[in-house]
């Protein structure tokens, strides 16, 4: 089979600030919560912009995987309105979570924390988003996730 190996475009790196997450409820097999989206920042070679505080990422856990699936708006620096949907998988082992939970910070390539991106947008200028399929490379930090967005050649 004959092709080519796909590429990445590195994009913009979005800063999502976050509040503490709303446990919903755990059954024998997995654990839901929510974390509300409070803000942030996008800065990059494609787009510059905020991150507005509206919407949320609902996380379940299912053993040592959590499943993610965020939506919310972000603003880029022209005004135009995007709308977001970041979903992805997140594990890491467990020196990597003490780590976390003692406040530490580790890097990307630590953890699998991976997303895919789905824009939407009315902007003419930013039409280019609606048209990919983009992927995020994710890390958190205190009161922020962060993540590396690329877009798929």
């Amino acid at each position: 089979m004959s092709g080519s190996e796909p590429g990445l475009e590195y994009v913009f790196e979005l800063r999502v600030a976050v509040d503490e997450p709303i446990r919903v409820g755990r059954t024998a097999s997995e654990d839901l919560n929510v974390t509300p989206i409070v803000g942030g920042s996008i800065a990059g070679p494609r787009l510059d912009g905020r991150v507005l505080p509206i919407g949320a990422d609902w996380w379940v856990t299912r053993g040592e995987t959590t499943q993610l699936d965020a939506r919310y708006v972000v603003e880029a620096a022209d005004g135009a309105a995007i709308d977001v949907v970041n979903r992805g998988y997140w594990h890491a082992g467990e020196s990597v979570e003490s780590r976390l939970r003692a406040g530490e910070q580790v890097s990307e390539a630590e953890l699998y924390y991976r997303t895919a991106f789905v824009f939407q947008t009315g902007a003419e200028a930013h039409r280019w988003l609606t048209e990919a399929q983009f992927v995020g490379y994710a890390r958190p930090e205190p009161g922020h996730v962060c993540i590396r967005v690329y877009r798929v050649t």
